[in-house]
């Protein structure tokens, strides 16, 4: 149990440090009320979580060997994967990530966005215009689900919750989340410059790679 809380605390917090999804916690809060971008990330994130385990234990319907060997596969892949692209980063590539979070918020973020989804009714509608808070809330929560979606940290909450406690590992994840949202929102704008993405992007590899030489020796 102990385990499964703090892998998923530790891969999340140093996955989600500087990435897509901070940066447009960081952006929304340096232009919206800090209480109402941290409720709306930070609820797409634990969604994402939940849905994350949720079919991390599907996964478990497979022979346990699959799974097992899977999800050391996919670790090492990852680890390799991200210390390969922490290597090639410069600082010129460091800033990428950030102009992609301010392109995706503005083509997001304004007050027709919400307007053109299916989903969203005429009187839905009619209420959004009348509650500004509300808008900006559904706005910044489905940002950051869509960013999230696909994302490292979900492919990681998917194999973590395929071989440890779902529970457990939910916590840890939504907790880590919670940490970064925090960061993101309070301080993001003073601490977003000083963030180096080739570290933070070689630590998780490090972090990759250790869980999946850890799963390797651990054995079924």
């Amino acid at each position: 149990m102990l385990t499964a809380f703090t892998a998923s605390l530790l891969l999340i917090t140093i996955s989600e440090l500087g990435d897509k999804t901070f940066f447009i916690a960081v952006i929304l809060a340096m232009r919206h009320p800090h209480r109402t971008v941290f409720a709306a990330v930070f609820a797409a994130l634990a969604l994402m979580t939940v849905l994350s385990v949720a079919l991390g234990q599907v996964m478990t319907l497979f022979p346990k060997i699959y799974i097992h060997y899977g999800e050391i596969v996919l670790f090492l892949v990852l680890g390799l994967k991200l210390l390969y692209d922490a290597s090639k980063m410069s600082a010129k590539s460091e800033t990428e990530i950030v102009h992609e979070a301010e392109e995706f918020i503005e083509a997001q973020d304004s007050p027709n966005a919400l307007a053109s989804i299916p989903v969203f009714g005429k009187s839905l509608r009619n209420i959004l215009a009348k509650y500004s808070w509300l808008r900006l809330w559904l706005q910044a929560f489905v940002m950051t689900f869509i960013a999230e979606w696909g994302d490292r940290t979900q492919i990681s909450t998917i194999a973590l919750a395929a071989s440890y406690n779902p529970v457990f590992v939910t916590l840890g994840a939504i907790l880590g989340h919670g940490i970064c949202t925090a960061i993101a929102v309070v301080g993001g704008s003073l601490i977003a410059g000083r963030i180096s993405e080739q570290i933070i992007t070689a630590i998780g590899g490090v972090l990759f790679i250790i869980f999946g030489l850890a799963a390797y020796f651990q054995g079924v």
